[in-house]
């Protein structure tokens, strides 16, 4: 951390600099240091933009006379450019004495105001094209060491594929970057349709590997008792069955079953199981299944455990069977039971 002189600005230049910058038309103030205060000398007008009004500044520069300058920028006229003048033939001590009081100067004018700094150690340092190769120089990216600019490009070349780097959070498809399976005409009709029958119908989807679409497999008829065996059990296929009923205010229920037996292949169960939910909301937002109830869906390993919840049961959907074939309430969970503390020793 450089030392500071402990020079302060005079109150002269604090008023002058304070007028300047709520009258806008003073366009640079020269400062330099006098009997250990910090005073102001000069000052010039707003004539044309910053670049034109530098050559005006040549004069006031001395060779071996070091100086502040503070600047008015155009594109933001409440925004100023501090300029440390220390030219290379100033002597040692002048040099040092400007060094350590340059932050001094900024922090009691209000360091917000001064949003750019610029270091000059000759007149050709604040010229018009100098001026204009520091603005270039201020937008050109940071240098990067070999390690930075290597991840750089990696990061450039993720942006160009696509990708974002995510760490460990990231969540890849084997299948694919997102699961989004298209629909045949043929499925969406045969399930859309389950919305204005009265009667209780299964609709079977399947999916084709090859084109990662969900084609229409069969549709009929089918009654509860009946349902277990229209399922096929020796493939994975999603099951959309309106079920008839009197417990649901639109008359009904339209259940997805997802349906995928341990004797499936690997790829076919990581198939299914991606888009099944995608393919659940899809269906949800049509609005005539909404009117008849799509809001039950469960997964079955084996049709047996899926008709125990009670689908095959006349009751309500809270209402399970118990292994009597008699309804009964979805008990409550039992609450913890605190284990008995060891006995005392007498």
């Amino acid at each position: 951390m450089a030392a500071t002189s402990g020079i302060g600005v005079s109150p002269e230049l604090t008023k002058a600099f304070s007028d300047a910058v709520e009258t806008k038309n003073v366009r640079f103030i020269k400062v330099i240091i006098q009997d250990e205060s910090l005073i102001s000398v000069a000052s010039l007008s707003v004539a044309e933009s910053l670049s034109e009004d530098l050559v005006q500044l040549q004069e006031y520069l001395e060779d071996k006379e070091p100086c502040y300058i503070l600047a008015r920028l155009d594109d933001s006229p409440s925004e100023w450019l501090a300029i440390s003048y220390v030219p290379d033939f100033a002597n040692v001590r002048d040099k040092t004495l400007y060094a350590s009081t340059r932050n001094s100067l900024t922090r009691s004018l209000g360091s917000t105001i001064f949003t750019d700094s610029l270091f000059a150690t000759s007149k050709a340092d604040v010229t018009p094209e100098a001026y204009e190769a520091h603005k270039r120089h201020q937008a050109a990216p940071k240098p990067l060491s070999a390690r930075e600019q290597e991840m750089a490009n990696i990061k450039a070349a993720e942006r160009e594929a696509g990708n974002s780097y995510e760490g460990s959070n990231a969540r890849k498809n084997h299948i694919g970057q997102r699961v989004g399976l298209s629909w045949s005409s043929e499925a969406k009709d045969a399930v859309k349709g389950l919305g204005s029958r009265d009667d209780s119908r299964i609709v079977i989807l399947k999916i084709e590997p090859s084109t990662e679409s969900l084609e229409l497999d069969s549709f009929a008829n089918a009654t509860v008792d009946n349902l277990s065996s229209s399922i096929p059990n020796d493939e994975p296929s999603y099951i959309f069955y309106a079920w008839t009923n009197s417990y649901s205010q639109a008359g009904g229920d339209i259940v997805f079953i997802y349906s995928c037996p341990t004797t499936s292949p690997v790829r076919y169960r990581m198939l299914y199981s991606s888009a099944a939910m995608i393919s659940w909301r899809k269906l949800g937002q049509h609005s005539r299944l909404q009117q008849r109830g799509l809001k039950r869906r469960t997964q079955r390993n084996s049709m047996m455990a899926f008709l125990k919840a009670g689908l095959n049961h006349d009751g309500p959907a809270g209402v399970i069977a118990n292994n009597n074939g008699t309804r009964q309430d979805d008990p409550a969970k039992p609450s913890f039971a605190k284990p008995r503390g060891p006995a005392r020793r007498r």
